[in-house]
């Protein structure tokens, strides 16, 4: 209980004595890196825009390198030991340290680089042309150049560029809050580490392998990840978990070749309407995972993570409004508390064209592309186990390689799965010592604004990091929720850009000092 009070307290910024001691330092803090930012404003966004230029998707292995060589030359310039790190048949990470006379904390700063694939056609610019915009293109956004003088923009200008906000714009906002720093000669209170991670959006196949060769050089009392959005409220937030992610395309079959709709409807069974019946007995129309023995092992949430869902600011009203959302999922429980559960989607379906191409046949086969998002303490493969002895009781053969027609003659429904990797998801408990010290430094830097929550929606394959490294994690998340992230049009908004420089300055400056 003295643990959830002190907790409490210090995220409301109470009367607490450490509170009470720091925020003269914040302010000087603060001060000195908004005014080193607002002169240095327009080569801030011409070293994010030159990065941006850089394609950057995980199978282009010439441009993927080209972008970690940027980096790599990025942070040398600064002072910071810099180089690439490999495993086999990975594309690079880029690693970068630098020591603090006096510091006793070894922090590592995550981030990475690789993006996710473009279809540029659905694009208003290209997407590896950054355009700034002076307002969001929703609100008819003129494109205008970069700036000459800082401070000219609104803040709710918007910068355009695959990853401008998922994840290049966080590193960029590391770099020049260590700039903006050291240009007012207040030291750095830890020693920093750097992995930016090139594969991230490709599935991170290869990580495992990475984290164990380098374990020696990446070894530290903590790790803060700039991955992720603030608060939908535009609130700065500390994150102390993330879901889990595991996909699969399930594909059934119908008859050997497409068949005439009226000769042989209602006779010979339809794929389409066949995967439509499956999906439904795996989740119902609010959003409950029905699938006997998914939920058996959900870590439910504990007293900390409860009170700070309690406390977050309430935006599912918002939300619906700004997403036209006539109705929700999950019998109008908020959606900070729907996070902590986990979730089937349905991210693609094919059974054939539709609109003017569509015929009046019964096709050959369907797919459903869908994903699991998981929380503590499921597995993938657990989860794996869960939905095929699902799948054989709906009746189905399963394979995992295309079937034979004998194979689809020999059973009367066949389902093939191919199953990607997935990783599990990890919270970090909220008490722990770098919690408390996050969450001590952002409270106080933020004037209390700052919204603390036990899990990000999304997902990271964070728990290879714990479980490999063996330390605590965080996430400090800067871009604006509405980013467009993973579509098309993804945008970065000035003012996020702005604030995140001075909470990455705020965390360099202090954390050393408030982590007890």
């Amino acid at each position: 209980m003295i643990r959830i009070v002190r907790l409490s307290v210090l995220i409301a910024l109470g009367s607490s004595p450490l509170v009470a001691q720091n925020p003269r330092q914040a302010d000087g803090v603060r001060t000195a890196v908004r005014e080193w930012r607002v002169r240095h404003e327009p080569a801030i966004l011409r070293e994010l825009s030159a990065l941006l230029a850089i394609p950057n998707l995980a199978s282009d292995s010439v441009s993927i390198r080209r972008n970690a060589d940027t980096l790599v030359a990025m942070l040398t310039r600064r002072g910071i030991g810099a180089r690439r790190l490999e495993a086999p048949g990975s594309p690079p990470a880029v690693y970068g340290e630098l020591r603090v006379p006096g510091a006793t904390r070894t922090i590592v700063m995550y981030a990475h680089y690789d993006g996710q694939p473009v279809d540029p056609a659905r694009w208003a610019t290209p997407p590896w042309a950054p355009t700034l915009r002076d307002a969001p293109l929703e609100r008819n956004g003129r494109i205008i150049p970069l700036p000459d003088r800082g401070g000219e923009l609104d803040d709710d200008a918007r910068l355009y560029a695959r990853s401008s906000s998922d994840d290049k714009a966080p590193i960029v906002a590391m770099l020049s809050a260590i700039d903006a720093l050291r240009a007012a000669r207040i030291p750095l209170s830890v020693n920093l580490k750097f992995f930016l991670e090139g594969e991230e959006e490709a599935g991170s196949d290869h990580l495992e392998a990475m984290l164990r060769q380098h374990a020696g050089l990446l070894s530290s009392d903590g790790w803060i990840f700039g991955d992720g959005p603030v608060h939908q409220s535009r609130r700065p937030q500390i994150v102390f978990g993330v879901r889990g992610v595991m996909g699969a395309d399930l594909t059934v079959y119908g008859p050997a070749r497409a068949l005439h709709s009226g000769h042989y409807g209602n006779w010979a069974p339809n794929p389409s309407v066949l995967l439509a019946h499956l999906l439904a007995s795996m989740r119902d129309t609010e959003g409950r995972i029905t699938i006997a023995g998914f939920l058996d092992e959900v870590r439910a949430a504990g007293t900390l993570e409860r009170a700070a869902i309690a406390r977050a600011p309430a935006v599912d009203t918002l939300l619906r409004r700004e997403l036209a959302l006539g109705d929700i999922e999950g019998d109008s429980v908020p959606l900070l508390e729907r996070i902590m559960l986990p979730a089937l989607n349905v991210r693609g379906l094919d059974g054939g064209p539709v609109g003017g191409r569509a015929a009046n046949v019964i096709p050959t086969q369907a797919t459903a592309s869908i994903d699991f998002r998981l929380v503590p303490n499921q597995t993938p493969a657990r989860v794996r186990e869960l939905v095929e002895a699902h799948v054989r009781r709906q009746g189905y053969h399963i394979v995992h390689r295309e079937p034979t027609l004998e194979e689809r003659a020999r059973h009367a429904r066949v389902a093939r799965i191919q199953w990607e990797q997935g990783y599990p998801g990890i919270r970090t408990d909220m008490d722990a010592p770098l919690s408390r010290a996050v969450t001590r430094v952002l409270s106080i830097a933020t004037n209390g604004q700052v919204v603390a929550i036990p899990m990000l929606g999304g997902s990271l394959p964070m728990y290879l990091f714990a479980e490999i490294l063996n330390a605590p994690l965080v996430i400090v998340p800067i871009v604006n929720h509405d980013n467009n992230q993973h579509a098309a049009d993804e945008n970065l908004r000035i003012g996020n850009l702005r604030e995140g420089i001075e909470l990455y300055a705020q965390l360099f400056a202090r954390l050393g000092t408030e982590w007890r």
